[in-house]
């Protein structure tokens, strides 16, 4: 998937637990866990909000893009 979900990078960087996260937005543990591993599919606007504001920092510093690979062409 070429979306990258950096939200370790953004914790470690506040000094943030994700226990701490979890309480604080209201989100499982288990759920902050499989974001954090990149597991998901998706993320509501409103959960995404509440993670920045938490960490102080905007939506691109937790999300980011990869571009796909691209597929070798033989002529």
């Amino acid at each position: 998937m070429p979306i990258v979900v950096r939200l370790d990078v953004m914790l470690a960087l506040r000094k943030r637990k994700a226990k701490e996260l979890s309480a604080a937005i209201g989100i499982s543990e288990q759920n902050i866990s499989l974001l954090r591993q990149g597991k998901v599919k998706g993320i509501r606007f409103e959960t995404l909000d509440k993670i920045c504001e938490f960490l102080e920092c905007e939506p691109g510093d937790i999300l980011d893009r990869e571009p796909a690979a691209e597929s070798a062409v033989v002529d």
